[in-house]
């Protein structure tokens, strides 16, 4: 092809070069782009493609002397003139190149605007955007190019927003613990025109840091940064007190809580905002005077939730209803009034839910019709357990043996695993290697029930109960056809659960009336573990000033767990032994818990050198064994221990509980009939302070229990969890076939 046949066309000419260019044929394009600037050499436009065609071919050098010779001969407005039109050139091709995923000559395009046109600030964003989709975006990136100091800069900076706000989400995605992640997500502030989609940015990541990531500072930075936008954001406002909640800042997080309720305006926010405040208060440990204030004004809101329902909620606000839930067992043993009031707010939040994932639930129930159900006894049953605490957490300890112990010709099982950390966890790692499938799932409930639904799973497990909205949420859009909560808080009341698991001293049953779920009793215990890893104590008398002979006393419990009234009578017995001590330990805020107890011994007239207040240890196998340094082992009311108490039992060390109607206030019952010892069993106040006072002036009686305990270890049910585990295992084949046989 001859220049001169297109002399006449020169728009012709150069669309037809720029043909070649497109298609790859750089050989010829740079014939014809240099037969062009031998024939009319002030055409610049030619240098730019010539250049451009260099530089596809790996031609760098040649590329940039092209440029530079175009450019030389100019006045300065020229100049700036020629250089604006070049990167025009470039930025067209580095846009046609990303359309195509060639990234990585759209980035070698964009390092070359870069050298011409340093604070072209639009360019160094997509350089940030194609090193991520290169996969070799460190984050040091966001200072090398100098991003955040130009945003930051005064002067005139025009970034593309919507550009800059996808950006920002790619690398908070990308490297959202790099100190330079922040900062960039700092100089985006002052940019944005629509918070909200801002604040839909960073608070997932900063959820995700807080809870998945130990990253809890950056979290509560992402977060404040959103209050900048929008001070009064309820969403924010609500994510902030639970991240002061989850790192125990005690103060911070009774405080973001309080304003968080005061910023709320519907009846669903404020039962949720007004939970906020009570969590962060029992949490603390020692608020309990206004807890009791501000829970009889949540059980009113509650109440009024019920009586006038709302016709649309949001999907967040269903979900945060149920968790709103969460002090009622901790405060009152009332299992008539507290599982009605969580069966109808349950029901409530299941409706809303089920509603704004219509088409799921669609899709779901075609596998809940009596046609699909496939009667086939020789198949395993496929078994799925949702939950965010199968780690080193109390469920994690105590869920592990029917894992261990799970007959893989009979059953195949798969765990979501719900808010997966991204830190280290021995436990969660050694869960993911007893199961067909590990699912390292977030926050999505849908996405989670999407998972469970394709992988067929015929009996869905629920561990968290009403703890995770997350789970909750997962659990009320039904995925599996038989779904059973197990080992959690206790029943969650979602209608869309079939049954929860317990046994006969936990819920006797007289308790099936206070329930929607049908109640599926093991034979002895609902629950059952081999024993528990100890390591060496690391507390002594001696180091306590406790006298060898004396009487030690011990409750270790959250603050959620020490009602005032069940303290009371702890002081008590305290009083009423001599030569007593009591030793208090349990995360809360120390100086609030010290206060807290002092006030009640000195009502109580008990002298406050008789009160030991614990650190925490830094594991659980050391806490076990410090265990040892108790004679009595103090159980809280209304909601006992449960993890505690079988760690309290497998030490062989006597205990006394108060027994209530709600499953929480039975945990330590059962357990106890479980391992044969009655000793201990209270049925109202005046005998939990008789057996604390009896158990503190018996030695020879705490020996005997002692002794029962040691024994049981061969013989219990509560320390045989193979035996627990063809129980479990025969509950669900029993599940199964009466799905299967149902109309």
């Amino acid at each position: 092809m001859n220049y001169n046949d297109f002399s006449r066309d020169s728009g012709t000419y150069q669309q037809q070069t720029y043909q070649y260019l497109i298609q790859g044929d750089y050989k010829k394009a740079v014939s014809l782009y240099e037969q062009a600037i031998e024939t009319d050499p002030d055409i610049k436009s030619n240098y730019w493609y010539l250049g451009l065609t260099l530089l596809l071919q790996g031609h760098e050098a040649e590329a940039q002397t092209t440029w530079f010779v175009a450019l030389a001969d100019g006045e300065p407005e020229e100049i700036e003139l020629w250089t604006a039109e070049l990167i025009q050139v470039l930025q067209i091709e580095a846009q046609r190149r990303e359309s195509l995923a060639d990234y990585s000559v759209a980035w070698a395009i964009r390092q070359h605007i870069r050298e011409i046109s340093p604070a072209d600030i639009n360019n160094l964003i997509y350089l940030i955007k194609l090193a991520i989709n290169l996969e070799i975006f460190t984050g040091e990136e966001l200072t090398e190019f100098g991003i955040i100091e130009l945003l930051e800069s005064e002067q005139s900076v025009e970034p593309d927003v919507d550009l800059l706000l996808n950006v920002l989400q790619c690398v908070l995605s990308s490297v959202p613990f790099h100190p330079s992640a922040l900062k960039f997500a700092e100089a985006c502030v002052a940019y944005v025109n629509a918070p909200r989609a801002f604040i839909r940015i960073l608070v997932p990541v900063a959820i995700e840091s807080a809870y998945s990531a130990n990253q809890s500072e950056l979290a509560i930075s992402l977060l404040q940064l959103c209050l900048r936008l929008e001070s009064n954001n309820l969403t924010v406002l609500q994510h902030l007190a639970g991240v002061y909640h989850h790192i125990s800042n005690f103060a911070k997080s009774i405080e973001s809580a309080k304003f968080c309720f005061s910023q709320s305006q519907t009846l669903p926010e404020k039962i949720f905002s007004n939970y906020l405040v009570i969590k962060a208060l029992m949490k603390a440990g020692g608020y309990w005077d206004e807890v009791d204030v501000i829970f009889q004004e949540h059980i009113s809101l509650l109440l009024s939730l019920i009586k006038e329902p709302p016709k649309s909620i949001s999907e967040g606000t269903a979900l945060s209803l149920l968790n709103s839930l969460f002090p009622l067992p901790y405060i009152r043993d009332d299992i008539k009034q507290n599982r009605a009031i969580q069966h109808q707010v349950a029901e409530l939040s299941q409706s809303h839910l089920q509603t704004y994932a219509k088409e799921q639930v669609e899709r779901y129930t075609q596998r809940l019709l009596p046609n699909q159900r496939i009667n086939d006894t020789t198949r395993p049953l496929k078994i799925g357990y949702v939950s965010w605490c199968l780690r080193e957490h109390s469920v994690g300890w105590l869920a592990r043996w029917i894992f261990k112990y799970q007959d893989h010709a009979r059953f195949k099982s798969h765990i979501y695993f719900v808010n997966y950390p991204k830190t280290e966890d021995s436990l969660q790692s050694w869960y993911t290697k007893q199961v067909c499938k590990a699912y390292a799932c977030q926050t999505d409930f849908v996405d989670i029930a999407d998972k469970i639904y394709q992988d067929e799973i015929d009996i869905l497990v629920d561990l968290d109960s009403s703890t995770m909205d997350v789970t909750c949420g997962v659990m009320a859009l039904k995925p599996a056809p038989i779904q059973v909560t197990w080992l959690g808080w206790d029943a969650s009341g979602l209608p869309a659960i079939d049954y929860f698991i317990a046994d006969p001293y936990v819920l006797p049953d007289s308790a099936q009336e206070y329930y929607s779920q049908k109640i599926w009793r093991l034979p002895q215990t609902y629950i059952a573990v081999d024993g528990f890893e100890i390591d060496v104590p690391t507390l002594r008398r001696d180091q306590l000033d406790i006298p060898s002979h004396a009487v030690v006393y011990l409750s270790a419990q959250s603050g959620f767990k020490r009602h005032p009234d069940t303290v009371r009578l702890q002081m008590k017995i305290i009083k009423e032994v001599p030569n007593s001590y009591f030793l208090i330990k349990g995360l809360s805020d120390l100086e609030v818990v010290k206060n807290f107890f002092n006030q009640i011994a000195e009502e109580e007239g008990v002298n406050l050198d008789r009160l030991r207040f614990l650190p925490l240890v830094e594991s659980e196998e050391i806490h076990r064994a410090n265990l040892s340094i108790a004679d009595i082992v103090l159980d809280t009311y209304p909601y006992n221990g449960a993890t505690t108490t079988l760690e309290t039992l497998w030490m062989c060390i006597p205990l006394v509980t108060r027994v209530g109607q709600q499953f929480a206030a039975r945990n330590s019952y059962t357990m106890m009939m479980n391992v044969g010892v009655t000793e201990g069993i209270a049925w109202t106040d005046e005998e939990y302070i008789e057996w604390g006072v009896r158990l503190g002036n018996d030695e020879a009686l705490r020996q005997q229990i002692t002794w029962k305990l040691r024994q049981s270890r061969q013989t219990s049910p509560l320390w045989n969890a193979k035996q627990f585990t063809r129980e479990m295992e025969k509950a669900y084949e029993q599940m199964w076939q009466r799905y299967i046989e149902s109309d």
